[in-house]
This record gives C-alpha cells, structure tokens and sequence, in this order.
C-alpha cells in the first residue's frame, strides 16, 4: 500500500512539473494559428473527445459537441481556452481541461521573393517577427541583391506597400524601419543597381553599384586604366528620364548612377 502511494506521489509530482514547463514554455509560444494549420485537440480524461483536424480558410473548426468554434487569428492557449469555455458553457465537461498541440504549420506563412538565397514561403512562428528575421529565414540578401526591400501585404483591411533602405537600419541605426511582418506579407528584393565599363580599362564589364560610388571608385573597382587610357577622355553614357543617351564628360568625384556606361577612350599621345 505504502509503495502504491509513493508510486502515486512521484507521478504527480511529475505531472505537476511537466505541466509548469509546458507553461514556462508558452510564455514565449505566441503562434497564431491560421488557415491549414493541423492541430490535435486532446481533453484531458475524455478520450472521445481527442480530434485531429485543419483549420478551415475562414479560420473555423466543427469540434465535437460544440460544432464550428472560430480560432484563426488565436494563439493556441486562447484556442484552448476557447473550446474549454464551449464544452463547459454547453454542460458537457465540468471542468475541460483542453491541450492543443500544433501539428503542421501551413498558415500564417510570408514569401520571400527575389534575390535572396533561398527564396520561399516562410511560416511566421511568433507574432513579433520582424524584417530582418525574414530575411534571414531566407538565408539572407544574395550578393546579386540591392539594398533596397519592397515589402506588399495588408494593413488594417488596406493594401500595404513600403520600400525600405535595409542597409540604413544598422549603418544609419533606423531601428524603425525593421517593421514586424504578418501573415500574407510578400518581401521582394530587386536584382543591385549595376554599371558597365568598357575601353581601355583592366577589367571590362558590369560591376554592382555600391552606397555613394564615385566615377574613381567605379574605375578601380574594374582594375583601373590601362596604360593607353587617359581620364581626361573619359565618357558616361546615361540614360535620362526621356529614355535619350547623353555623354558626359565627368568629373572623377561625380556619382555614378543605375545602367552608367564608361567608356574609357585612349590617350592621343
């Protein structure tokens, strides 16, 4: 009998710790559930009651007894709390005690589009996700990508779109603009702003533009003149507003600009 009852001690002892853990843990577990998530609902001493089910596209569920309970948009403890109050409301458990265990997360996802490392949909585990975490969900901005994010999705019921200076959050400290993501959200990163070189220069062909690049920087960076070239004949080829090409004649400290050709002419002597 004696050892029966330590038997019976230790397991709740057991039970009571693990239950506490299990708390500790959805302290920071704040998940939303959306449209396709798979969830096994489980009723603590109702057997009858465990169902394994989907959340439907207009964020509803038909649970035993209670039938349709909306919990799209609910953390999973509201959830439980949700289904608890139906089945106590209802007369059907006294005291419920409901355990939602998330199964396969399809809703509530992001997409990251363009030139990032791993393009893909992203599920939004925590409500607090920010910009910067979904980029590094994807592996980060490629080499190929600008500095420049566009992030499209829905604000308060209105179409949202922003584009965001990603590279001025930790350079300029905008701690601002890494704004939280939600679910729906589509963040594009557009192929960097390029330059091409041709003529007497080291290293003809396209290069990326980088923050604040000088016509001097922009010829080092492809190897510089050759010993035919001179810098007095060189020539930009821009394109303005109008779609009309201009050639220029510029100054070494002028910036150059997205689609600049220079053409690096040979000396005349």
């Amino acid at each position: 009998m004696a050892m029966a009852l330590n038997r019976l001690l230790a397991f709740v002892c057991l039970l009571v710790s693990t239950t506490l853990v299990m708390a500790d843990n959805r302290t920071d577990f704040d998940y939303k559930l959306g449209q396709g998530d798979a969830i096994r609902i489980v009723v603590f001493q109702n057997p009858d009651l465990t169902l394994d089910t989907r959340v439907s596209e207009s964020g509803s569920i038909t649970y035993p007894l209670i039938g349709t309970v909306q919990i799209g948009g609910l953390t999973i403890e509201a959830a439980e709390k949700q289904i608890a109050k139906g089945l106590k409301d209802g007369g059907f458990v006294q005291q419920p005690q409901v355990n939602i265990v998330l199964v396969q997360v399809r809703g509530n996802q992001i997409s990251v589009l363009g030139q990032v490392n791993r393009p893909g949909r992203f599920p939004l585990e925590t409500s607090n996700t920010r910009l910067s975490d979904a980029l590094a969900m994807a592996g980060g901005i490629a080499p190929t990508g600008g500095d420049t994010i566009i992030i499209t999705g829905i604000r308060e019921g209105k179409a949202f779109r922003r584009e965001i200076d990603f590279t001025a959050i930790y350079i300029a400290s905008e701690n601002q603009n890494d704004i939280p993501v939600t679910a729906g959200d589509v963040i594009y990163i557009h192929r960097a702003p390029m330059y091409y070189i041709y003529g007497e220069a080291q290293r003809s062909g396209s290069y990326r533009i980088e923050r604040n690049m000088t016509v001097q920087q922009a010829l080092a960076q492809g190897g510089g003149m050759t010993m035919r070239g001179t810098e007095y004949r060189i020539r930009i080829h821009r394109r303005g507003t109008d779609g009309k090409i201009t050639k220029l004649s510029p100054d070494m400290a002028e910036p150059i600009l997205a689609d600049d050709v220079i053409y690096v002419r040979e000396s005349l002597f």
